[in-house]
């Protein structure tokens, strides 16, 4: 039986992270250092990094014919020396089909959570992606009015949306989504049907306003989407228990 590959950690302080200056020898060089770290029985694939125009945040590796090709997003072009490493780290793990260490992840995670940085996400992702959204208004459920009520009643009406509505499918895995860089609520357009309930409808937006008042945060290496502050939020729904055996009916039924 295979051994799972057990990767050096990157000995790192994710708070205390370098200014950004460019890799010595290039990213080929450093994901060349970060492969031959790992310490496999194996020779080293020539690596190929590409930095792309992408519309999010993504990286990818692919082997090739012992060429690994790398494609990373534009925007951490510039990214601390130490960043690109502990990235290599997370994609050659992904390529491994094992887990990266968790200095690696905090490493990471610390930078692209800076504030300065998220800006600039958000930014990137208004100016290169598109948002095809359907109107609120549905033949059975109206999400403005659903948006408005609860808005007043959770929120004292303070929650404010560039635009929601409608998915263009009918989509039964993605329910609800909440974009933080176009502002954006939508809900699956599944759910505007008569045999669908009211509260559920509800439940599911107030469960994507709460994603605006408590964005995702970083706990260490982890991303933390629904907080304790979150899920305790979630539950003064009054028809919570409800809705959310309503939904895993609904999931089985997928």
């Amino acid at each position: 039986m295979k051994r799972p590959v057990k990767i050096p950690t990157l000995r790192i302080l994710p708070e205390q992270l370098p200014l950004p200056l460019a890799p010595v020898g290039g990213p080929e060089s450093v994901f060349a250092r970060v492969f031959r770290r790992l310490g496999l029985k194996r020779p080293a694939p020539e690596f190929r990094v590409e930095y792309r125009p992408f519309a999010n945040l993504r990286s990818s590796i692919h082997l090739r014919d012992n060429c690994a090709v790398v494609h990373i997003c534009d925007l951490l072009a510039g990214a601390p020396p130490l960043v690109l490493e502990a990235l290599a780290e997370i994609l050659l793990a992904q390529l491994l089909r094992c887990r990266p260490s968790r200095e690696a992840r905090a490493c990471y995670l610390a930078y692209v959570f800076r504030p300065a940085v998220r800006r600039q996400i958000d930014a990137m992702r208004r100016r290169r992606g598109r948002k095809r959204i359907l109107s609120a208004r549905g033949r059975h459920f109206d999400l403005q009015e659903i948006f408005e009520k609860l808005n007043r009643r959770y929120f004292g009406g303070e929650l404010r949306l560039s635009r929601l509505g409608w998915s263009p499918k009918r989509s039964r895995t993605l329910l609800g989504h909440y974009d933080s860089a176009h502002r954006t609520i939508t809900l699956s357009r599944v759910l505007d049907s008569p045999p669908v309930p009211r509260y559920l409808v509800e439940y599911l937006m107030f469960h994507e306003m709460l994603h605006v008042r408590y964005p995702v945060e970083r706990d260490g290496y982890r991303r933390v989407v629904h907080s304790r502050a979150f899920r305790q939020a979630e539950k003064r729904f009054p028809h919570y228990e409800r809705a959310r055996r309503r939904l895993r009916e609904l999931c089985r039924g997928c």
